[in-house]
């Protein structure tokens, strides 16, 4: 949303601010109204932003915490320190087998910074980056900051990539095909003959391919289908320990690409961060260390709620839960209510004080629906069920009028 004009009309802005305050930054105006409203004290309900209801591991803080005391509040490499650097290889080569080194990793200010970076180093002016619907808001502003135009491609009626629609819409343009799994929305981990029609369309136009895997240790197992093993100069892959460790705030992410790449990551985030926190970075080593642990458990609670939350709506007239592989989020069909996604956001929060996302944020195959986080407490879930059920039978009317009117 853009802000009043205070400054004289004859002082310009660069085309970029209109490149990175588009749809992404609108999406998320009914989840900031509900987030100072609960601040204020207002009962409300937050399902509208993928931060798990768990506390970071003891163990993380405490490291924190220790080296803080210890004095570690000075520069560090911009690239990260070494053996922070050597770890996240590590969990990469166990992840995905592909063989690499400190060498291959920048860490980042998280997942986002990450693909901020990498966008970057990839593209420019008058390039292409081709990524599937639905996808993140803030992919469009992350990836056209560069100059570049973010290609959509549309999904299939069973939420899976069209991959006819793929190919075609490779150009002489096109710098990079960019994808997430598990994705958010709709929770879908691309299967190997997926990726292998990816990894043919990487050959044949020589192509970069950007895999964001921040959901990946919410897959079962662990781990997702990879093609970084089979390409390692094509493939860009970026992770956090955001939602497997319940560490968003600590901006803690990577990614790991080709060695000339990182150096020239490493570049960019010396102009830009020049450096980030020594005592975070300590933190998110022993984050690393115990990673199996705090991705057995996110799994396991995510399993649960889902399961909890799916039964809780089940029979809400209206609502259609289309049902995740993996991650946090559901998609929630909300056409049978004679609303779009936006307008049953809108009329939730008005008459029940529960926020979720609009569908459409995502893009507009999912227009028909909104997107739900069910990371968190039970009870807060059951309420929310609750406070859908009495939307859809009680306030639906009036909205659907509303809407109409």
């Amino acid at each position: 949303m853009l802000a009043p004009a205070t400054h004289s009309k004859y002082v310009k802005f660069s085309p970029l601010v209109h490149r990175i305050g588009g749809e992404g930054t609108a999406a998320w105006l009914t989840h900031y109204e509900a987030v100072a409203a609960r601040e204020r004290g207002d009962n409300v309900i937050i399902l509208s932003v993928g931060d798990p209801d768990l506390e970071t591991p003891a163990p993380v803080i405490e490291r924190a915490i220790a080296q803080l005391r210890s004095g570690d509040t000075h520069y560090v490499t911009a690239a990260g320190r070494l053996a922070l650097r050597e770890a996240i290889a590590r969990a990469h080569r166990a992840r995905c087998g592909q063989p690499v080194d400190a060498q291959n990793v920048v860490y980042c200010a998280g997942a986002q910074n990450a693909l901020f970076v990498a966008s970057l180093c990839l593209a420019g002016s008058g390039d292409e980056f081709i990524t599937f619907e639905p996808l993140y808001p803030t992919y469009p502003a992350t990836i056209e900051v560069s100059g570049a135009r973010l290609v959509r491609v549309p999904t299939s009626a069973t939420w899976r990539p069209d991959l006819a629609a793929l190919a075609a819409a490779v150009t002489s343009r096109t710098r990079a095909i960019l994808w997430a799994s598990p994705n958010n929305p709709s929770g879908m981990v691309l299967n190997e003959q997926e990726l292998e029609f990816i990894a043919q369309l990487a050959r044949r136009h020589d192509l970069w391919l950007v895999a964001d895997e921040v959901y990946a240790g919410l897959a079962p197992g662990g781990r997702v289908p990879s093609l970084a093993a089979q390409l390692p100069e094509h493939v860009v892959t970026l992770g956090s320990l955001s939602k497997s460790h319940a560490m968003t705030g600590w901006r803690a992410g990577w990614l790991v690409g080709p060695r000339e790449l990182a150096v020239h990551a490493e570049h960019l985030a010396m102009s830009m961060l020049f450096g980030l926190p020594g005592f975070i970075q300590e933190a998110a080593l022993t984050a690393l260390a115990l990673a199996p642990e705090a991705e057995a458990r996110i799994r396991a609670y995510c399993a649960t709620r889902q399961q909890r939350f799916a039964q809780g709506i089940r029979t809400i007239a209206g609502l259609r839960a289309i049902v995740p592989e993996a991650g946090m989020f559901m998609l929630i069909d909300v056409t049978a209510t004679g609303l779009s996604g936006g307008e049953f956001m809108r009329g939730l929060y008005a008459a029940q004080r529960v926020s979720v996302m609009d569908g459409a944020a995502f893009g507009q195959g999912a227009a028909g629906c909104v997107r739900v986080c069910f990371a968190t407490d039970e009870a807060t879930l059951d309420e929310a069920c609750a406070r859908l059920r009495r939307f859809c039978e009680q306030d639906l009317p009036a909205a659907s009028r509303r809407s109409a009117g």
